[in-house]
């Protein structure tokens, strides 16, 4: 069995029956982004207790199974178009900040590619940037992602203090994959059963684009997604014959690389894979 890191998986709108097939099919780690919850929430103080919970209680819930839980803090670009909001939001995330399980911003990014949902992603790159944080981006859905994504690496390239090197956009599909990677970022793949992309689709961009600064993560949510999006992505991997090192590279050495950036980021060690595969560049 392979050991992975799940990159992006939204854990609070999971059941502890996910974590126990997470922990089965080899995970022994997830970062979990802020994100919409399905509603826009309407007071800055509802961000401030769902921090807590993805930064105190979604952790002991994870560790029950065996699984390090990290998170990523942020207002989620679709309720970061309220300004007004987005900004006091903003000013509660840097106490966070200093909590052992907190690797960084995200995932922010724009929803509709709105001038306002601009500015709130400028907002926090600026407080990554004011804090050395890690970045982890969401691009927008369906026919917006092009155009979102351009936008996103146009605002990123127009502030001198971002090293591309630190920031994952996520999201990435065919038609975006190399514009992030030709910027020197790391792309990300989502494995969504119907959307974004799936274990057969992230396999052939595997193939077209090779691995470096790619990884793969279920993004799994209170929508249709799955859990197991990264297993069955390397059953995918299996079934075309490629070399087991590629396969453990593309769901646990390039997420620790990448990680690792961030001092409190711990990487999993499991009979030696640590060793091998952390410092994956």
């Amino acid at each position: 069995m392979i050991p992975y890191i799940d990159m992006h998986a939204h854990m609070v709108s999971r059941t502890t029956d996910d974590y126990r097939q997470m922990a089965m099919t080899g995970c022994v780690a997830i970062t979990e982004p802020a994100f919409w919850a399905g509603w826009d929430r309407s007071t800055p103080e509802g961000f401030e207790d769902y921090f807590r919970q993805l930064t105190d209680f979604e952790s002991k819930r994870a560790a029950e199974y065996g699984i390090r839980h990290y998170a990523w803090l942020c207002i989620n670009p679709k309720e970061g178009h309220d300004r007004s909001m987005a900004q006091r939001v903003i000013e509660r995330i840097p106490k966070f900040l200093d909590h052992p399980d907190v690797l960084g911003i995200g995932e922010i990014g724009l929803n509709k590619n709105t001038k306002n949902e601009l500015a709130t992603f400028r907002d926090h790159v600026n407080l990554a940037m004011e804090h050395e944080q890690l970045i982890l981006i969401h691009t927008p859905h369906l026919e917006d992602k092009k155009k979102g994504t351009r936008l996103i690496i146009e605002a990123l390239q127009s502030d001198p203090r971002v090293d591309p090197s630190r920031v994952l956009i996520d999201h990435a599909e065919e038609h975006t994959i190399e514009m992030i990677q030709d910027a020197g970022f790391w792309a990300g793949m989502t494995l969504y059963p119907v959307t974004k992309a799936t274990p057969a689709r992230a396999a052939d961009l595997v193939e077209q684009y090779g691995p470096e600064r790619l990884v793969v993560s279920s993004a799994c949510d209170w929508g249709e997604s799955a859990p197991m999006g990264v297993p069955n992505f390397i059953f995918e991997m299996r079934k075309r014959g490629h070399d087991e090192a590629l396969i453990q590279r593309m769901v646990f050495g390039n997420q620790a690389a990448f990680l690792s950036q961030c001092s409190k980021f711990v990487t999993p060690r499991v009979g030696g894979w640590a060793e091998d595969l952390a410092g994956v560049d």
